[in-house]
Formats: structure tokens, sequence, C-alpha cells
């Protein structure tokens, strides 16, 4: 069946357009004239069926239709987009390969290490997406994810990468070492999506006299480190984030107490895209950096 889409052309001088606020503008910068770039727009008005600019002086402005269907068509120019960039990839013998992280676990731990899978593997390029929260990997296009769980991922294949223990960690002078009395009159730095986690440390060192809840809440571990940097308080973060900084003494461990984390880190992937070579590679080459780390 035919499916019922305007030419890609006049999509791309649509965008351009509502981008700008100008079809003088779109012009320019598509290399056409004035009125090609108007008759374009004219003619996918016809095709839609509704208006989908309104001309206020001197600038045109999108109709309430125009504004719901750029929001779509620039969805969909992405993913064209995107899709002949990894298709000219692989018409030279390369792959590439999506990969979905956890902002701070990509930060600290996986980008200082991935020079190495690209010298190993140079004709595999990456595209790499920081993604908070989980999501559906097949429907997003994306080979392989790294998530932070206590369970298996939904809808593809996953595998255990990783455990952590967490510590804290603050600025070197801003509570004496292993005054545990300290831990009262600081702020101690949250992660928004561990909210417990400063109870159960406390529970560890039968500390029941403090607020395990006060104190300041961030989304992402790179956030608690910078701030536990600038003496903003205590953090308890993951030992392998911070070795940097303990190492140049920017943090100290005013605690000696690691804490063991309840969850995982996993490795998922499509079902459908596991055993393609460039998803293999990258699945031995991080499982081998991990072994290498733990006899580290």
């Amino acid at each position: 069946m035919r499916r019922i889409i305007p030419a890609l052309p006049s999509l791309s001088v649509f965008e351009a357009s509502a981008r700008h606020g100008s079809f003088t503008r779109a012009s320019e910068e598509l290399n056409m004239t004035q009125s090609a770039v108007s008759k374009r727009v004219a003619n996918l008005e016809a095709y839609v069926g509704t208006r989908l600019f309104e001309r206020v002086r001197k600038r045109i402005v999108l109709t309430e239709a125009g504004e719901q269907y750029l929001a779509r068509i620039r969805e969909a120019l992405n993913i064209v987009e995107q899709a002949t960039l990894d298709a000219r990839a692989y018409r030279s013998g390369e792959g590439v390969l999506n990969i979905a992280t956890l902002p701070s676990f990509g930060n600290r731990w996986l980008f200082p290490r991935i020079g190495r899978f690209t010298a190993r593997y140079p004709q595999i390029s990456l595209n790499v997406t920081a993604r908070q929260w989980p999501f559906d990997v097949s429907d997003e296009g994306i080979d392989v994810a790294i998530f932070y769980s206590s369970k298996s991922w939904q809808g593809g294949h996953s595998e255990v990468l990783m455990g952590e223990e967490v510590i804290p960690v603050c600025a070197p002078g801003l509570i004496p070492e292993a005054s545990r009395s300290s831990l009262k009159t600081v702020q101690l730095l949250h992660h928004r999506a561990r909210p417990r986690a400063w109870q159960q440390w406390l529970d560890l060192e039968a500390l029941d006299d403090i607020n395990a809840y006060k104190g300041s809440r961030f989304e992402q571990f790179d956030m608690i480190i910078k701030a536990a940097v600038s003496g903003a308080g205590v953090g308890l973060v993951p030992v392998f984030m911070v070795q940097d900084e303990i190492a140049q003494r920017s943090l100290i461990t005013p605690f000696a107490r690691k804490m063991k984390s309840e969850e995982s880190y996993f490795l998922i992937s499509p079902n459908r895209k596991r055993s393609t070579k460039a998803v293999a590679a990258f699945r031995d080459w991080i499982f081998s950096e991990v072994e290498s780390q733990r006899e580290a």
C-alpha cells in the first residue's frame, strides 16, 4: 500500500522555514530562491490539507497545526539523517555501534577506556548517548546499553557487568577524619535515584542520631563529586568514580566504611542484535576491561 508521505525536500524546506521564521533565510540556508521555498511550503500545505504558517508583520509564524506537525517531522528528519550517516559508514565496510550509557558511568568509567576499544576495532564507529531512565532499546535503535538496576532488563538480553561499593567523600578539611559526630553539622549529598543510600550507610555505622535525609539532592554522581570537591558537603559515591580525585587529594575518604550497593550495572542489547559483529566485539572488550579492573 502506498504511504501517505509528502516529498522529503518539501519537509526539509518546511523545517528550515520554521526554524528561521523566514522563507528568505530558509532559502539562503538551502541555496534556493525565496519563491521556490514559498512554493514548496504551499505545496506541502495543500498536501496535508491545512495551513502550517501565518504571516505576522514581516515574519512567518507556525499555526497550531504547524507546531504539532513540526515536532513530529523534525524527529523523523533526525532519524532519516542518522540512518543515512550510518549507511555511509557501512558503505566503506565499517560498522556503527549505537551505545546508551548512564552519564556518570560513561564519564567516569567508560570514556576514559573507550580509546582502547577504538584502537582494537578502528572499523567500528560509535554513536554514544547519555540516558538516565529505562527505555526500550529496540524501539530507539540502541545496540548496547549500560544501566544500573536490581534485575535483568525487559525487552532485551541483559548480563551483569559489574557491582559497586560506595564510600563517603568530601573536600580535605571539611570535617576531621573519622569524626562521626561531624556528620550532624555538614550537608549530606544525595543521588535522587538512591534516596535510602545514606540511611543504609548510617545503619552500618550504627549512627541513629543523624538525619539521613537532610542535605542536597543531585541527578548524577558527577554533580555530587564536583559539589563535594567544592566543599558543599559529604557525598556517598561509587569508589571507582572517585579514584582520581582521591589520588590527587581533591577528595578524601573521612570514613573507611564501604557499602556494597544492592544493585548492579547491566549490559543490555536487543535479542536480534546480540550476534552482530560490532555488539559481540563490544561485549568481549568491556568484560575484559571489567576483569582487568578486578585484577588491578
